[in-house]
């Protein structure tokens, strides 16, 4: 969807000027890619985060549901992605009942 050049070695990345924080990108993440980081200085208190970058599948789901068009995904000719794992599903269910935060180390 995105037209723009993908930095250097980045699945995914966020223009966190555009971002309001509403989450919905990393509700519909299959991989557990994204969550949302404490942020004091958003209106909501939090931003989005790629917490796993090497997990991304090129998907474009949190770009195709990002209303502020803020995320990006690298076009799959310019980026090699990884495939859908069990970690990552799992990784995913984690966020979710985590309430979209990142997860503790």
């Amino acid at each position: 969807m995105s037209n723009m050049e993908a930095p250097a070695n980045t699945p995914v990345w966020v223009n966190e000027a555009r971002c309001k924080a509403c989450d919905k990108c990393v509700s519909v993440c299959p991989a557990g890619v994204l969550a949302m980081r404490q942020e004091v200085h958003s209106t909501l208190g939090s931003m989005i985060k790629v917490v796993h970058p090497e997990a991304c599948i090129g998907c474009t789901d949190c770009e195709l549901a990002c209303p502020d068009f803020a995320i990006y995904v690298a076009d799959k000719k310019e980026f090699k992605f990884a495939k859908l794992t069990e970690e990552a599903k799992e990784r995913k269910e984690a966020v979710i009942k985590n309430n979209y935060r990142e997860l503790e180390a």
